[in-house]
C-alpha cells in the first residue's frame, strides 16, 4: 500500500538524517518529494543512494496520535501580546487554531501532538512578532501567507490527493515586520541538538570548499 510506503520511506530518510547521513536541506526535499510520491519506485529512489539503515525490515508507522473527531475543540485561540506562548508536548490541537502575536513570540511544536484525521488548520496574524512552528517528518505540511517588511517561511509537502484519514497541518496568514518560521525536526531533538547539526553541516561544506579549491 502506498501509505505504508511512505511511511516506512520517510522512517528510512529520518534514520539516516539521525546518523548526519543528510543534511538539513537535503533531508527536507526527500522528505517533501515522499509526501508527494504517487509511486512505490518514487518511494524507493528516494532512498536507494544511502547506506544500508539499521532500521529492521518492517517499520513502526510514522504517524501522529490521532484523536476522535468528539474530543476535538473546533477553534481556539493563542494571543502572544508582548509575550510567549508555545504548545509543546502531548498537546490536543484543536481543528482550528488562531494565533496572534504583537510584538511577542510563539512556538507551536507538533512533534508529539495528537491531530484529527483531515485539515489541521493554524491562521496566524503576527505583529512586530514571531511564530516558530516544529514539524515532525511524517506530518503532511502545506504553510503558505503574506508578509509584509518580514518573512513568511513556506513550505508544501503534503499528497496531491488529500487522505481523509490521515492528519495535515495547513498554516496561512498574515505577518508584519515579523517572522513566521518551519523547521523540521526529529522527535525529541532539542533546539541544542539542531543547532549542533547545523554546525556540524556547516563546518562540512567548508571542508569541502576547501578541498575542492586546492
Amino acid at each position: 500500500m502506498l501509505r505504508d510506503d511512505r511511511d516506512r520511506a520517510i522512517a528510512v530518510l529520518s534514520d539516516h538524517f539521525a546518523q548526519d547521513h543528510l543534511d538539513v536541506d537535503e533531508f527536507e526535499r526527500r522528505v517533501t518529494a515522499a509526501h508527494n510520491a504517487q509511486t512505490g519506485d518514487e518511494l524507493v529512489a528516494l532512498t536507494r543512494d544511502l547506506p544500508a539503515s539499521n532500521l529492521p525490515a518492517t517499520v513502526a508507522k510514522v504517524e501522529q496520535a490521532l484523536v476522535p473527531q468528539a474530543e476535538v475543540r473546533p477553534k481556539q485561540t493563542m494571543i502572544a501580546l508582548l509575550s510567549g506562548a508555545e504548545r509543546k508536548g502531548h498537546w490536543l490541537s484543536p481543528r482550528k487554531l488562531r494565533v496572534w502575536t504583537l510584538m511577542g513570540g510563539a512556538e507551536l511544536d507538533f512533534r508529539q501532538a495528537r491531530l484529527p484525521a483531515g485539515v489541521t488548520e493554524v491562521v496566524v496574524f503576527v505583529l512586530m512578532g514571531g511564530v516558530h512552528i516544529i514539524v515532525p517528518p511524517g506530518l503532511a505540511v502545506d504553510v503558505g501567507g503574506m508578509a509584509i517588511m518580514g518573512g513568511f517561511e513556506h513550505m508544501q509537502r503534503a499528497p496531491l490527493e488529500a487522505d481523509a484519514g490521515r492528519p495535515l497541518l495547513r498554516v496561512h496568514g498574515l505577518c508584519m515586520m515579523g517572522g513566521v518560521s518551519v523547521e523540521t525536526r526529529l522527535p525529541g531533538e532539542s533546539q541544542r541538538d539542531a543547532r549542533k547539526r547545523r554546525r556540524r553541516e556547516q563546518k562540512e561544506e567548508r571542508k569541502q570548499l576547501r578541498g575542492r579549491n586546492d
